[in-house]
């Protein structure tokens, strides 16, 4: 069977799911550039395992006025300190795994250093975790929106923060799941610490 490649958005330490597609549709990926800001979404949002079950991050943005922003055109805001708040919660939550401080230092400076735009944070965390994982992907990103894809697979809407994932994913070892058990489809930190360099292995 032919893989026509696709078209996924573009989030912020996005889940387990997301990889797995990258994974399977390696040679030919297209990121959605273009679209608007979806709120509540994975766009500006991860989700990880705290020690009181899951835990998520929100990227706060600059309010925009009412005609719809591009996604590629969204700011950050730092009116408060959420890097901050990011990386202390990273560090409780993933401080006894296995892998953190293997990776604690190329993360360290994405809570440290300030980033103007949304899409080019997460474009250079996807890089960064990609490297990592050593998973090769051909990625390239959108000129224009189109409301769909009759040629490739579509996933901007499918990958949900707001619904539970039909994605069937097998358990690994996660810092707290003596506690409430295996979470499926957390971010990738939670996979990358806990994993190391199986990640690909697993994906």
């Amino acid at each position: 069977m032919t893989d026509n490649g696709a078209v996924l958005p573009m989030f912020y330490l996005p889940p387990v799911e997301y990889f797995t597609l990258l994974n399977k549709h390696k040679q030919n990926v297209l990121i959605e550039h273009h679209e608007h800001l979806i709120k509540q979404t994975y766009r500006n949002r991860a989700t990880i395992y705290s020690p009181d079950g899951p835990l998520d991050l929100t990227i706060p943005v600059i309010k925009g006025s009412k005609v719809h922003t591009s996604v590629k055109d969204v700011r950050i805001s730092y009116d408060f300190r959420w890097q901050r708040l990011h990386w202390m919660s990273l560090q409780s939550c993933y401080r006894r795994s296995a892998f953190f401080e293997y990776y604690e230092d190329d993360f360290a400076r994405f809570y440290e250093d300030r980033f103007e735009f949304l899409f080019d944070y997460n474009q250079e965390l996807l890089n960064i975790v990609l490297g990592m994982i050593k998973l090769k992907v051909n990625l390239n990103y959108t000129e224009e929106f189109h409301a769909k894809y009759d040629d490739m697979a579509d996933y901007r809407k499918t990958i949900s923060a707001k619904a539970e994932s039909g994605y069937e994913q097998k358990s690994y070892f996660q810092v707290f799941e003596e506690r409430i058990g295996f979470l499926k489809n957390l971010s990738i930190v939670d996979l990358l610490f806990n994993q190391g360099p199986q990640t690909i292995n697993y994906l």
